[in-house]
């Protein structure tokens, strides 16, 4: 049977399992690293440390994910009159493999004079934008 972990999450005892791929210690606790499936490889039978290896396995698929306070790089696909749609394209430095779409809203496009802000003049389809991911909706 297969445990999914994620970031975090206690795998085991330091003094029972060393840590493999995907896992560290901290005060001789063994913690997941990354989110994926939790395995426990046999040591070799040569092996001068007989410790089982505790691994975390990622999801292939799984890349970054947006969250708020990730500083993100988009496209501006469509501009409304109060918000333009974007596709976030990186989170950092790293880029996505998911679509993740997001909006940036008028209010959130300076902090003064919110309702003087007008969308159109401020962003065009195309446009690359660097933004800060405020929340999920």
């Amino acid at each position: 049977m297969t445990e999914m972990v994620t970031p975090g999450d206690v795998l085991g005892n330091a003094a029972e399992l060393k840590p493999g791929k995907g896992a560290y210690v901290n005060d001789n606790t063994i913690y997941a690293s990354l989110t994926g499936s939790r395995h426990i490889v046999s040591p070799l039978p040569d092996s001068l440390d007989q410790r089982a290896t505790v691994e975390v396995t990622g999801h292939k698929a799984h890349g970054l994910i947006p969250e708020p306070g990730s500083l993100v790089l988009a496209r501006v696909t469509k501009v409304m009159a109060r918000m333009a749609s974007v596709d976030i394209l990186c989170v950092g430095s790293k880029a996505v493999r998911e679509k993740f779409a997001g909006v940036i809203r008028q209010q959130d496009v300076r902090e003064t004079e919110i309702d003087k802000v007008e969308i159109h003049q401020s962003f065009r389809p195309g446009d690359i934008v660097r933004a800060m991911v405020v929340s999920f909706f």
